[in-house]
This record gives structure tokens, sequence and C-alpha cells, in this order.
């Protein structure tokens, strides 16, 4: 296929998982997600190469940065709301990236693998470039942890929100943290669609999860591997 249509597939495939969402209202119905099964099995019945593709789709890579940076803009919006509660956000996201780094080094062991998977494992909870760059230093796989991080992204967009609802956490801003923490990206994009006020501060938890976890790395690396 050539880079226009390689285009156009990601894009359609996106767009057609978008239409399953409204139509369903169902949460296994994550635009992601659907766009990564029909791009995988074009891309298997094509017999096309992943670095094909990626080259093919390098403009909407490129695009990632920009729109990463746009997720400020509800948060602008929403400043108001975040006065007196810049201690406690960041109080709650130190303690869940603790948790998230914890949780899968010992995940790791206590199923067997490798120092090496241990060490993918550890930043999960962080944005794929985030993650890749963090697992580079640790001696992971950081093609690994950047799979971790989509499917981490992935499987919270879909969960996160009805958990929440089920444990009675109607407060959009505390909804929209905890969905950030922990599915970056993803969970924020879905959490727009809920509110801007949740769309903003899951944009808010997954930056200042990326800037703490980074700083807490070398003291977990340090006791756990």
């Amino acid at each position: 296929m050539s880079i226009v249509l390689w285009l156009f597939v990601t894009v359609a495939a996106y767009e057609l998982g978008r239409w399953l969402r409204r139509q369903t209202h169902s949460p296994l119905a994550q635009p992601v997600a659907v766009a990564m099964v029909i791009v995988g099995a074009l891309l298997m019945l094509s017999g096309t190469s992943y670095d094909d593709y990626a080259d093919a789709t390098t403009l909407i890579s490129f695009l990632l940065g920009p729109a990463t940076v746009a997720l400020a803009i509800p948060l602008y919006h929403q400043a108001a709301r975040l006065k007196g509660m810049l201690l406690p956000v960041l109080v709650a996201l130190t303690a869940g990236a603790v948790v998230s780094m914890v949780s899968g080094i010992l995940l790791v062991r206590w199923l067997g693998g490798s120092d090496v998977l241990e060490r993918t494992m550890a930043t999960k909870a962080v944005t794929a470039p985030v993650t890749i760059a963090l697992t580079e230093r640790l001696g992971g796989y950081p093609e690994l942890s950047a799979c971790f991080a989509i499917v981490v992204g992935i499987v919270g967009a879909m969960v996160a929100p009805r958990l929440l609802t089920l444990l009675g956490i109607r407060d959009p801003r505390a909804r929209g943290i905890a969905v950030g923490a922990v599915s970056h990206g993803i969970g924020t994009a879905r959490m727009l669609e809920e509110s801007r006020v949740e769309g903003a501060f899951s944009g808010l938890a997954m930056g200042l999860t990326a800037v703490v976890t980074c700083l807490l790395v070398p003291l977990v690396a340090h006791l756990l591997l």
C-alpha cells in the first residue's frame, strides 16, 4: 500500500472505533483498540512490515507531539478549579507512581520473570515516549515497555471510568486524576469524552505522573532492582 493509503487506513480505523463507541456506548469499544486490531490485521494480510508501516505513518507520529501539548488547553480553562489542590494532587500522584512501579516489579518477580523484565515493567504507567527513555536507562526492553504502556492505557480507558462509578467516585477532578495517572494519553482521550473537567485533570495527572516517575525511578531501582 502507498503512504497515503496507510494514512487513510489508520485514520479510518480510528474513526470506525469512534463510531462504534458512539453506537454501542460500550467501554470495550475503545477507538485505539479497534484501530490496532484493524491495522494489525491489514498488516498481516498485506505482508507489510511494521518498519514500512511506521515510515508511511510518520506524519501521524509527528503530530502526536503537538496533540499531547494541546492537552494543556483544557487544563488552562480549568485553572481556577486547581487552586488549593496542588499539594493533595502531588501526594496522590506520588503514591500512585510508587504503587505502580513497585507492583509491576513485584508482579514480574512473583511470576518468575527475569530481572530485565522487572526493569521493563517498572514504568508502565507513564506515556510511551517517557517509558521508552526510562526503560533504556534502567536496562529493560524499551519496545516492550511501550507495548505495556499502550496496553495499560487501553485497559484503563476501558475499565477505570466504570469502576470509579461503581465505587461511588463522582467528583470529576478525582476521576480525571485517577485515570490520567495510570492510563496517560489514551485514558485522557477517554475522559475528555466524559467532560472537559475530567479530561483536563486527567491531562494534568498524565504529565505530573511522568515527572514524578522520572524522579522516583532511581530510588525504586536502588531499593528493588
